[in-house]
């Protein structure tokens, strides 16, 4: 005698296994909130994604450094904008030297102090070792000062970064003129201070003073030929004249750096803003794409169970035909 698998068990089982396979899969959605977890769900879907994700991490580094970038440039554009205003105090003293009778010994003295703040302004505005406003070192004057802002990725696949310049620097060759002091200080060694606006002579030069005046000698600089501003009883009032339009000149050339700074400011902040939108826009896309549907798959998985419960209900009565055989076996002496 034989005994085979009844067609109700077989349909039973079956049912049963398939029930158990979406319950599998629905349950791994429910953990990881993912629809497609690998490329086996959807190839297509999780090639887009893998290479998103991608994407959005890079964006996450270009929004540190842009966070970087961003307290850089502003402690460049206070220090130049406070220097901006000790040099229109030492205008002002230079005015108040041309009246008859004032003691330019005790102006010069107000003088030095404010020269002194100067320099102090130049080097205190660094931020991480990086300081945009004082050239030193191992500094390459002719090397624009670069930051990232934003990542590129084009139809073909490849990618490529965005970057913020900001350019400083004087011609390699070639007669320094004021418009080339992008610098607040120019201590290089290899030079005679002519990136940095208060340690130019090229101001003196463009004004036609009779000496080659600089607010600040550098510090490691050739300075052969230069004098530096300051007064004493026997300076002239031509001189003083001279000192003061080379002083107005210098100014001006801080006010145009300061206005430099202040619209990279702006650009890195719409940068900031932007790489931000575009991170989560592109997260919003890849969760389109691959994340489950939470109250969906909690409603399936819940009816699932339901199924799964009933359909080993259906399996053991299925398989009830069967303990009665046994029982009739059981019997037979």
């Amino acid at each position: 005698m034989s005994i085979f698998l009844r067609p109700a068990s077989a349909v039973a089982l079956a049912v049963l296994r398939s029930t158990q396979s979406s319950l599998n899969r629905t349950q791994q959605q429910a953990s990881s909130g993912l629809r497609v977890a690998g490329a086996k769900d959807n190839a297509a879907y999780w090639h887009i994604a893998t290479v998103t994700r991608s994407d959005t991490l890079a964006l996450s580094a270009v929004r540190d450094a842009l966070g970087m970038a961003a307290a850089t440039v502003n402690i460049a554009s206070t220090s130049i904008t406070n220097a901006a205003d000790l040099v229109s105090q030492i205008k002002s003293k230079l005015v108040a030297a041309t009246e008859d009778g004032v003691d330019k010994v005790k102006v010069n003295e107000d003088i030095a102090q404010l020269k002194d703040q100067l320099r102090s302004v130049g080097e205190a505005a660094s931020f991480n070792g990086d300081n945009w406003v004082v050239l030193d070192g191992n500094d390459d004057p002719n090397k624009p000062k670069e930051i990232p802002a934003s990542l590129i990725r084009y139809s073909d696949g490849t990618i490529s970064m965005g970057w913020l310049t900001y350019k400083g620097d004087a011609p390699p060759s070639g007669t320094i003129t004021p418009e080339d002091a992008g610098y607040l200080i120019d201590d290089l060694a290899s030079g005679t201070g002519g990136h940095g606006v208060l340690t130019s002579d090229a101001f003196a030069t463009a004004v036609g003073a009779s000496q080659n005046y600089v607010l600040l000698a550098s510090k490691n600089g050739n300075t052969a030929g230069q004098v530096e501003i300051s007064l004493d009883s026997t300076t002239t009032q031509g001189q003083v004249r001279d000192m003061l339009s080379v002083v107005d000149a210098m100014l001006g050339q801080l006010t145009t750096i300061g206005s430099a700074f202040g619209s990279m400011e702006t650009r890195v902040q719409l940068q900031q803003n932007f790489a931000q939108d575009l991170s989560d826009s592109l997260t919003e896309g890849v969760g389109k794409l691959v994340d489950a549907d939470m109250e969906e798959v909690s409603t399936r998985l819940a009816a699932l169970q339901t199924r799964q419960q009933l359909g080993l209900q259906s399996l053991s009565i299925a398989n009830a035909s069967y303990d009665t055989i046994r029982q009739l076996f059981q019997n037979i002496h």
